[in-house]
């Protein structure tokens, strides 16, 4: 982690802000020997929040066009492994 002198600091504070971004912390010490870091927020928003669009599709049509994407990857459908299908094995109350 680099340390800069508090003077430094004042001098250089937007280099030093990217470095941070680019780096994850920097170190800013005082005369006084009082040693501050500054690092990035992280953010709070999840990556998968995203805008969504305006669409005529309904959710039978949107599934159905997934399932054919789906089909043309040679991806299998859920719950099915190589072609088998997957059964749920039964929990001791259910036997």
């Amino acid at each position: 982690m680099t340390v800069y002198t508090f003077s430094e600091a004042r001098q250089k504070f937007a280099a030093i802000l990217e470095r941070a971004r680019r780096e994850g912390a920097v170190r800013v010490k005082r005369r006084d020997g009082q040693v501050f870091v500054i690092q990035p927020e992280r953010s709070r928003r999840s990556p998968l929040d995203v805008a969504g669009i305006a669409t005529d599709l309904s959710g039978e049509e949107i599934v159905d066009i997934v399932r054919e994407m789906r089909r043309r990857a040679g991806i299998p459908p859920p719950g099915q492994a190589h072609g088998r299908s997957i059964r749920k094995r039964a929990t001791k109350k259910e036997r």
